[in-house]
């Protein structure tokens, strides 16, 4: 088997995602050979080569495993929280592989999450190359006009630049509210929540409904399904 870089091994062994990897190596805790490695260029051969996470040595796995989580409001995607708020975990407790989530999705959202211990999935996923469609539901305070639905497709200027093109639609509506439907390609911190307040709307509720070729469905918050994929 030839060589690859350690941050792509790991993140094939199911442990991490690659940008959680690189965290793993710059921080000194991935050691080659019995020799701590810092520089992430750093190849193996992960038949061969000794390759171990704070001492312990990583465990090569051949069966991969998805999941698809319904996050409810108000929970964390991480494993622990300082604050001691819910996170995932609590919910996935009966899954039995070393699952990691796909991305993100912030305490106050909701929404589709994919588990998996597939490393390559997880990059292709969520590199921003790969462009890979999100969607969310998102319900709002008034009702945006037609100019205004059309600036949020074309692009908002924020903070940290201007957003990609974005698909746009009103899904429902009544005189005081509505519920959009939005779908864009980059996921920047908060990034729904600060383009729908660049017109000053507040967001009510967020829910992500699909990403790439995943879809939220019916399964209801806190329940999680076993797919094939």
């Amino acid at each position: 088997m030839k060589e690859e870089r350690l941050q792509k091994i790991l993140a094939e062994a199911g442990l991490c995602s690659r940008r959680e990897a690189e965290k793993w190596i710059e921080a000194g805790c991935v050691s080659l050979n019995g020799k701590r490695v810092t520089q992430l260029g750093t190849k193996a051969n992960p038949i061969s080569d000794k390759i171990a996470v704070d001492g312990k040595r990583v465990k090569f796995i051949t069966k991969k495993v998805y999941y698809l989580f319904h996050k409810p409001k108000n929970v964390m995607v991480t494993h622990f929280d300082p604050e001691d708020r819910p996170t995932i975990y609590d919910y996935l407790g009966n899954i039995k592989e070393r699952v990691y989530p796909v991305g993100r999705l912030d305490f106050d959202s909701e929404g589709l999450i994919l588990l998996t211990n597939d490393g390559n999935l997880t990059f292709e996923l969520t590199h921003p190359k790969s462009k890979v469609p999100k969607t969310y539901e998102v319900k709002i305070s008034g009702i945006p006009t037609p100019e205004i639905l059309e600036k949020l497709e074309k692009g908002v200027r924020l903070d940290w630049g201007t957003t990609q093109p974005t698909k746009v639609k009103i899904l429902k509506k009544t005189d005081k509210n509505c519920w959009l439907q939005i779908s864009l390609t980059e996921g920047k911190n908060r990034q729904v929540r600060k383009m729908i307040e660049k017109f000053n709307f507040f967001v009510i509720r967020l829910r992500r409904t699909a990403m790439g070729p995943f879809k939220l469905g019916a399964l209801k918050p806190g329940h999680y399904a076993k797919i094939n994929y």
